[in-house]
C-alpha cells in the first residue's frame, strides 16, 4: 500500500516479547540437584522477632525476587496476614543458590510465631532437616522461642541460632548469646548475629544452612513415597497439595494412590514454589514442591496423607498428631438459606487449616450450624476473618454448647466439680506441672487465653477427655413477662446460676426494643427467680392537655393510663428480634 505507516515498524516487537516470556517460563530441570545438594529448613521464632523479614532478605539474596523497597512480608500471602502484620500460614519457597562453585537447592519454610498457630510449625518441621531459630536481640528468649526450639529438638533437627535486630538501639546480642547457651545448651560461637531489616550479615546465614544442615536421607531408586504436609483449594484446578518427597520420583501423567482413601489419581502438574508456583517436569526424593492430581473434593486431600505410585504400595509415613482445640465457638449463617454456601466455605478453609475441628450443631434461635474448635482466641478471630475475606461469608459466632448427660430418675444430682486438683509436680527449679480435673464447660471459652495472659505466654495447657461425671447442674429458664423463651434455656452449674442469669438478663435489657408496656426479664430455676431486669415502657404524657386544674383530674388520667398499661402487659405480644438472640448468645470479646 505504499510507504509503511509509523506503527508498522513495531510489528516485530510482540514476537520478541513472546520469546522473552517463553524463556522465563522454561521449566527448571530438578534432576541436576543431587540429594547431597539439597537443604530443607524452616525459620522458627517467637512472634515479631523478624522471621518474615529474614525470609524476604534470603529471597533477595538468592535472586528469587527482585531487590526493591516494597519487599515486605513477601511470603505472607493472605490479606489477614498483611493487615495484622503476623504470619498465619506456613509458606514454602525453593531457592537456587550458588556457593563455592556449586549450585544448591534450598527449600525454605517460613512459619508463624504466635502460639495459636504452633500446629503449622510442627507440620512444617516434618519436611525439614534443620531450622533457623531467630531471636530478637532486644527481647531475648521468649515463650514461643522455647516452645519452637523443643519442637525442633524433639524432631532431631539441626538448630542454627540467629540473633536478629542487632541494629536496634537497645540491642544486647551478648546477653542473648548467654541466654541461648544457658537455656538451649548451644555454644555462643554457633550464633549468627544479623540485621534482617538492613541485610547485615544475612549471607552468612545461607552459608551456615549449607555447611551445618545435613541433606535429606532419601532414596530416589525406591518407589514414590510423598508426604502431604499442607494443601489449598483452587476452584478451577481442585486441591493443590504441598508435598515432601521421601522416596522415588513423581512426574506429570503418573498414576498415584492416596493411602488415606485408597483412591487413584492422575498427576496433572508438579512443580516448586519459587515463591509462586513454577511447574517442573519432575520432582525427586529430597525435594519439596506442589502436586495437582485432579482431587476435586476437599475431603480427598488429608494433611499427613502418604501418596504412592499405583501398583507400588509402600509403608505410609507417620503423618501428624491431630491438634487439640483449646477454644470452642458456635458458628451459624446469618441467613439459613446460606447454610450450604457456608458449609462449602468451612470445608475449603479447614482443608487449608486442618487444626480446626468441626462438629454439626443446631440452635432453636439460630438454626443449623457448627461447633468449631480452635487453638486460641486469635486463631478463632483469624478463621472468622478469612471466611469473610476469602469466601465472602457472613457468620454469627456464639458461645459454645457443651454436651451433657442428664439422669432423669434422680431428683437431685451429686456434688459439684469446678476443677479438682489431682497432682502437682516440680519438673525443675523453674517449671511446675499441675494436674486438674475440669468440667469441659470451664475451659471451652477463654480459659487458655486467660492462662496465657496471666503467665505472659509462658504457661502451656493440654487436656484429655475424662468422660462424664455427675454434677450439681440446673436448668435455667429465661422468662419475658412470665413466658419462657425456649431458645434461651441453658444448663448451668448451681454455683454460677445467679451470675449467668444476671448476665443474660442484662444483655436482654440492652437489646430488647422498648414497648408501650413494661417488660419483666427474669432468670428462673424451677419456680425460684435468680435474676431480674425491667425494660421500661414508652409513656405518653396524658397530662399534656391539662393546663392547671384540679389534682384529682390529673390523678384520674394517670390511673386510667396505668390500668391500660397493665391490661396491655397481659395481652401484649413481645417479639424478640433475631439480633437480640445473637447479642445474648454471642461470644463476649471483652471478657
Amino acid at each position: 500500500t505504499g510507504a509503511a505507516r509509523p506503527g508498522a515498524a513495531t510489528n516485530s516487537w510482540p514476537t520478541d516479547r513472546l520469546f522473552c516470556s517463553a524463556e522465563l517460563k522454561e521449566k527448571p530441570d530438578m534432576s541436576k540437584f543431587l540429594v547431597e545438594d539439597i537443604r530443607n529448613f524452616s525459620i522458627i521464632a517467637h512472634v515479631d522477632h523478624g522471621k518474615s523479614t529474614l525470609a524476604d532478605r534470603l529471597l533477595e539474596l538468592t535472586g528469587t525476587i527482585d531487590k526493591t523497597k516494597n519487599n515486605k512480608q513477601v511470603l505472607d500471602k493472605l490479606q489477614v496476614e498483611r493487615e495484622r502484620g503476623i504470619t498465619v500460614k506456613a509458606q514454602t519457597a525453593s531457592l537456587f543458590y550458588s556457593f563455592q562453585g556449586k549450585q544448591y537447592l534450598l527449600n525454605l519454610i517460613d512459619t508463624p510465631g504466635h502460639v495459636d498457630f504452633s500446629y503449622e510449625v510442627s507440620r512444617s518441621l516434618s519436611a525439614c532437616q534443620g531450622v533457623l531459630l531467630v531471636i530478637d536481640a532486644n527481647e531475648g528468649i521468649q515463650a514461643q522461642t522455647v516452645a519452637n526450639f523443643f519442637l525442633a529438638f524433639e524432631a532431631q533437627l539441626t538448630v542454627i541460632p540467629v540473633i536478629n535486630k542487632i541494629d536496634l538501639k537497645n540491642a544486647d546480642p551478648d546477653m542473648v548469646e548467654k541466654q541461648i547457651e544457658k537455656v538451649f545448651d548451644i555454644p555462643s560461637d554457633e550464633c549468627i548475629k544479623i540485621s534482617a531489616k538492613l541485610g547485615t550479615n544475612v549471607e552468612s546465614v545461607l552459608q551456615a544452612v549449607i555447611e551445618r544442615i545435613p541433606p535429606p536421607k532419601v532414596h530416589r531408586k525406591n518407589p514414590l513415597r510423598a508426604l502431604v504436609f499442607d494443601s489449598t483449594f483452587d476452584q478451577y484446578r481442585g486441591v493443590i497439595a504441598n508435598v515432601a518427597l521421601f522416596d522415588g520420583v513423581v512426574s506429570k501423567g503418573d498414576k498415584i494412590v492416596s493411602a488415606h482413601n485408597q483412591k487413584t489419581y492422575e498427576v496433572n502438574e508438579v512443580g516448586v514454589l519459587n515463591p509462586n508456583e513454577k511447574s517442573t517436569h519432575k520432582l525427586y526424593a529430597g525435594q519439596v514442591g506442589y502436586l495437582i492430581a485432579g482431587m476435586k473434593d476437599v475431603t480427598e486431600a488429608q494433611i499427613g496423607d502418604t501418596l504412592y505410585l499405583h501398583n507400588h504400595p509402600v509403608e505410609p509415613l507417620p503423618g501428624f498428631k491431630s491438634a487439640k482445640p483449646m477454644v470452642f465457638a458456635g458458628m451459624y449463617p446469618v441467613d439459613q438459606s446460606e447454610y450450604n454456601n457456608l458449609k462449602s466455605a468451612i470445608e475449603k478453609l479447614t482443608l487449608n487449616d486442618s487444626s480446626v475441628t468441626v462438629h454439626r450443631d443446631s440452635s432453636l434461635a439460630l438454626g443449623a450450624g457448627w461447633r468449631l474448635g480452635f487453638l486460641g482466641l486469635l486463631h478463632m478471630e483469624v478463621f472468622n476473618q478469612r471466611l469473610e475475606q476469602e469466601y465472602n461469608a457472613a457468620v454469627i459466632l456464639t458461645t459454645p454448647t457443651v454436651p451433657y448427660k442428664a439422669v432423669l430418675s434422680s431428683a437431685k444430682l451429686i456434688k459439684a466439680r469446678r476443677a479438682v486438683q489431682q497432682n502437682m509436680m516440680f519438673i525443675d527449679q523453674s517449671r511446675v506441672m499441675l494436674k486438674y480435673l475440669f468440667p469441659l464447660n470451664e475451659i471451652v471459652v477463654d480459659f487458655y487465653d486467660s492462662l496465657k495472659s496471666l503467665s505472659s505466654g509462658y504457661a502451656s495447657f493440654d487436656y484429655e477427655d475424662a468422660g462424664y461425671q455427675t454434677a450439681e447442674l440446673v436448668k435455667m429458664d429465661i422468662l419475658l413477662n412470665g413466658n419462657i423463651v425456649e431458645e434461651l434455656v441453658t444448663i448451668v452449674h448451681k454455683d454460677k446460676a445467679h451470675t449467668v442469669g444476671k448476665t443474660i438478663c442484662e444483655r436482654l435489657k440492652d437489646t430488647l426494643p422498648r414497648q408501650l408496656f413494661e417488660i419483666a426479664i427474669q432468670a428462673a430455676i424451677g419456680s425460684k427467680i435468680v435474676a431480674r431486669e425491667t425494660v421500661k415502657p414508652y409513656r405518653k404524657n396524658v397530662l399534656a392537655k391539662c393546663y392547671g386544674g384540679d389534682i384529682t383530674r390529673k390523678m384520674k388520667l394517670l390511673k386510667r393510663q396505668a390500668e391500660g398499661k397493665k391490661r396491655m402487659r397481659k395481652i401484649g405480644n413481645i417479639e424478640v428480634p433475631k439480633d437480640a438472640f445473637i447479642k445474648v448468645l454471642k461470644t463476649q470479646t471483652n471478657k
